[in-house]
């Protein structure tokens, strides 16, 4: 049998910018193919492919349909405003030291960039009595997005880490849910902050579900926590490792996939 070809990437213009925090940049970009999107799918991830700096539209848009594919990161679709055709993009801004951070720092009006997915919403249905969430800067857009979905008289907490006070930004989250926004300036550093406050929450009772994403070791550790000491099961358990101290997101994907094969 044939093997089917990749699908082409879809292509989106950019509108604005904005520096929303210290340390985060929106990007709203604009396609008709959004309008077809479902609606309520904040919090979904999508792989974003950006143009190297001083590249051609025309030469882009070659390379997403023949290859070799541009540069290639996964990001969160914030927001979603099917009806005008529009996504927010959330980076953090890490200088020009890596393609996506470089290239949300430079784009402007009108210019492009591809889209493939998105993937599922990391907690679809609401049902339990206690929400976890924690989340580092990597994954503040899922971990807001989940918090603005959940139904308004949910309770729980979440741990959201920052790199500065000036990155903390206006989430609509239920007003039973404790948010609390942890300071932490040397995001390549280890720290255990989001781990020591979960590790002492009591003990469980009733349904629990959670939404935790962001670097290796803490995702590890509350996984460890979660479901093997508390035993939350792992379907009420998004858990997720985003980045991992050290490692591009090629090789962290290839780390993931090898810890996936010996657990499974």
């Amino acid at each position: 049998m044939a093997t089917p070809p990749k699908r082409v990437p879809r292509i989106m213009h950019v509108t604005t910018k904005t520096w929303i925090t210290k340390n985060i940049i929106r990007v709203t970009c604009t396609a008709d193919w959004i309008k077809t999107l479902e609606t309520g799918i904040e919090g979904a991830h999508f792989k974003l492919y950006v143009p190297k700096p001083d590249q051609t539209d025309a030469t882009f848009t070659t390379e997403l349909e023949n290859g070799p594919r541009p540069d290639m990161r996964t990001y969160t679709i914030r927001h979603i405003r099917n009806h005008v055709g529009e996504i927010d993009i959330d980076f953090v801004d890490h200088g020009d030291g890596g393609p996506a951070s470089a290239w949300a720092r430079r784009c402007g009006p009108s210019d492009i960039a591809g889209f493939s997915g998105p993937g599922p919403i990391k907690l679809k249905d609401f049902y339990a009595d206690t929400y976890i969430v924690a989340a580092d800067m990597s994954a503040l857009p899922v971990a807001a997005a989940t918090l603005e979905a959940m139904p308004r008289d949910a309770k729980g907490v979440a741990f959201l880490e920052i790199t500065a006070p000036e990155d903390k930004q206006d989430i609509s989250a239920p007003e039973g849910v404790n948010v609390q926004w942890l300071i932490h300036p040397e995001p390549h550093v280890p720290v255990s902050q989001s781990i020591d406050r979960i590790n002492q929450l009591p003990e469980f009772t009733g349904p629990v579900q959670t939404c935790i994403a962001g670097e290796s070791g803490m995702i590890k550790a509350l996984r460890n926590e979660i479901v093997n000491r508390r035993g939350v099961p792992k379907g009420d358990a998004y858990i997720s490792g985003y980045w991992k101290i050290g490692l591009i997101e090629d090789e962290h994907q290839k780390v993931k996939q090898v810890e996936a094969r010996a657990s499974a």
